[in-house]
């Protein structure tokens, strides 16, 4: 609806700029309320000091203002070293996993018909259909020691060692494998799909063109495709190692409490220890350690392109 010269100025300003700052300023007000503000009361709390009170951490009175007391435990206390260690190898590996997985998948995906790959994309989507707690539940029941996937598995490993290591089941339940087999389970549509995007755009002329000029298959992947995908590759590792490296549901169900990962931590600290201002140093130290090389990658990643674009 254009202006009036009857309309009020209030009237013709919100026609020509009102639309305009509230279609800019809802992505901002968004992140300042669900991001900022619940980030400076966790950064505000990390530095408070833990009391029995209700709300269990004050400030200032007869304890310090900032207190950097937790911060220092993060640094020498083993159980926080080993957790932060165990969440960054676990969250590596199922990511290297997602990747050895889902690249060949998204691949296969632009090779084939329009009309399969739309069923196809929505095999890839569909156990976003069910509930998350419900598909760790299933994966429980199929690593159990009684189990026909633990007793498949434990037929043809007895079928390959020599009869002295035998077992009669393989202990699934409980251990790093569980853990990552899951997460892969869980989050490999969040590499597929972003790998898939990326790889749908690229012009297979130029692969075309490299046959025509010689190049074998696998080397034409190498020298065109693969470093064509890179976005991908790096959008859908971002997308699986950030959440996985805080997991905690996959974790406290199917992982080991004597090697806990750094979500189950932070949630024993909030409810079982009931040290807030612990929990919230160690989410605090997280944040730093995931966002701290992301925002390093991106600032490389843009002056490299305003590089290539000065060349250009």
């Amino acid at each position: 609806m254009s202006p009036s010269h009857h309309d009020t100025p209030l009237e013709r300003w919100f026609h020509r700029r009102g639309w305009i700052r509230i279609t800019i300023g809802t992505p901002y007000l968004w992140l300042i309320f669900f991001f900022l503000l619940p980030f400076i009361i966790v950064l505000a709390m990390s530095f408070a000091t833990r009391t029995p009170t209700a709300p269990p951490f004050s400030f200032g009175g007869e304890n310090p203002v900032l207190n950097f007391a937790h911060y220092q435990r993060l640094f020498s206390d083993d159980l926080y070293i080993r957790a932060y260690l165990t969440s960054v190898a676990n969250a590596a590996f199922a990511t290297f996993l997602c990747l050895l997985i889902g690249y060949p998948m998204a691949l296969g995906l632009t090779r084939v018909s329009r009309s399969w790959r739309n069923v196809l994309l929505m095999l890839v989507i569909l156990p976003f259909w069910t509930s998350f707690l419900l598909r760790v539940y299933a994966w429980m029941g199929l690593m159990g020691s009684n189990s026909w996937f633990n007793k498949l598995l434990t037929s043809i490993y007895n079928g390959i060692v020599p009869a002295d290591w035998a077992l009669r089941y393989i202990p699934m339940m409980n251990t790093n494998f569980a853990v990552i087999l899951v997460t892969v389970y869980s989050y490999l549509p969040f590499m597929i799909l972003p790998l898939y995007a990326n790889l749908e755009k690229l012009d297979f002329s130029l692969n075309e063109a490299a046959m025509d000029l010689g190049s074998r298959p696998f080397r034409v992947f190498r020298d065109v495709t693969l470093p064509l995908s890179v976005p991908g590759i790096i959008a859908g590792s971002m997308l699986v190692f950030i959440p996985a490296s805080g997991e905690l549901i996959i974790p406290s169900l199917v992982g080991s409490s004597s090697r806990p990962m750094i979500g189950r931590v932070i949630a024993d600290e909030f409810t079982s220890a009931r040290s807030w201002p612990m929990a919230s140093a160690v989410a605090i130290a997280l944040l730093v350690l995931l966002v701290v090389p992301l925002m390093i990658y991106t600032y490389y990643d843009a002056k490299s392109y305003e590089k290539q674009r000065e060349e250009a």
